[in-house]
């Protein structure tokens, strides 16, 4: 048997890990400023995280859900207190695909509706019941369509007002900043207006922080810097450090009861005692002030390049848009410079690392970009 050949690959094969940097089977030191994906929040291998999984191996293993674990319940309160939103309750999953199908379903629960506002060039999942809400069509073709899914375009309130009067909508969802779209920032008005006309007809408010939470963007999500609360709030990526797990965080106006939402491996030990060392290291170094500062003083000094059109994001979480396909800058990183990056459609690199990026890394990534672009 052979791999099903779905991704394009770098010829890098890894073989360690230590915070920012990955070295491979040649020994070449890698520094990394994509994360996998932006799952790696607080580095590579930090050893209070190595420690709590390594402990919960050898006292239960993993064992899955059905039967009570205090580390769930202690994984809330964690959460709570440090994103601030105590009252909510959390329901644990596997991975943000999950998380945005379980928010839908509750959404169309609750509402006794199926249609969903999305926004252009958003990334929801590839789930059959969350009808992968995106507006890329390949993905659509591939799906089931449980639910009707309208994408209207970022930013523009009226429009969504307008679906929204039709009364037959449960839920918007919208991503506290696109990261696949091309890490496109939503004007902080129009999330205030989308609070706003959804609490006025009854529509559930969806945030998707699955790549934009857990202090990525300098905020422990990046919906704060609006001053709202949504109804529903979604959270995976970053969560475990690269182990998987995915989060629903539900208000209160949501009310429980067995069997309304389900999953198989959500909240098992492994995963609880991961995302709780990944809270406790964010918390003890100040990971999501540190995103903030250094994500400030990369903004700053990336727009100052020529060659770069635009840079885009907040904290740590930054897109630079060029004119031309970035595929031969991004091979000239990894070649010459030894630097991992990500990428979005053909014209903007992503720029996704750990919380725990220092000056210094910033400064050679910086440097290293100027020369690339000279050749």
């Amino acid at each position: 048997m052979k791999l099903f050949d779905v991704y394009p690959l770098m010829n890098v094969t890894p073989q360690k890990a230590s915070d920012c940097y990955v070295w491979d089977d040649k020994g070449n030191k890698y520094l990394d400023l994509y994360g996998g994906h932006a799952v790696i929040s607080i580095g590579h291998a930090h050893p209070h995280y190595i420690g709590r999984i390594t402990k919960q191996l050898n006292d239960i293993g993993f064992y899955s859900n059905s039967v009570q674990n205090p580390l769930q319940e202690e994984l809330a309160q964690k959460l709570g207190q440090l994103c601030q939103l105590p009252e909510y309750a959390l329901f644990l999953c596997n991975s943000g695909a999950e998380a945005n199908e379980n928010a839908l379903k509750l959404a169309s629960f609750h509402t006794d509706k199926k249609r969903v506002i999305a926004f252009k060039k958003a990334f929801h999942g590839r789930t059959s019941a969350a009808v992968a809400a995106t507006d890329n069509p390949n993905i659509q073709a591939e799906i089931n369509k449980g639910h009707l899914v309208t994408f209207l375009e970022l930013n523009n309130a009226e429009a969504v007002e307008t679906e929204l009067k039709k009364g037959d909508v449960c839920a918007v969802i919208v991503e506290g900043i696109q990261g696949i779209g091309g890490i496109r920032v939503p004007e902080i008005s129009f999330l205030q207006s989308l609070e706003q006309i959804c609490n006025e007809h009854n529509v559930v408010l969806i945030l998707d922080e699955i790549q934009s939470g857990y202090g990525r963007s300098g905020s422990f999500f990046a919906f704060e810097e609006a001053g709202i609360k949504p109804h529903l709030i979604t959270t995976a990526k970053g969560m475990g450090n690269g182990f998987p797990i995915g989060g629903l965080l539900i208000s209160p106006e949501f009310k429980a009861s067995h069997g309304l939402l389900g999953t198989t491996f959500g909240g098992n030990y492994l995963a609880c005692a991961a995302a709780l060392a990944v809270l406790e290291v964010i918390e003890k170094q100040n990971l999501i002030k540190n995103a903030r500062q250094i994500g400030d003083y990369l903004i700053t000094e990336l727009k100052k390049i020529d060659g770069i059109n635009e840079v885009r994001g907040r904290g740590l979480m930054i897109g630079l848009q060029f004119d031309q396909n970035v595929s031969e800058i991004r091979k000239n990183l990894v070649a010459q410079k030894k630097i991992f990056t990500g990428v979005s459609s053909t014209n903007i690199i992503r720029l996704l690392p750990p919380l725990t990026l220092t000056i210094p890394m910033a400064e050679y990534f910086i440097q290293s970009l100027k020369e690339v672009l000279r050749t």
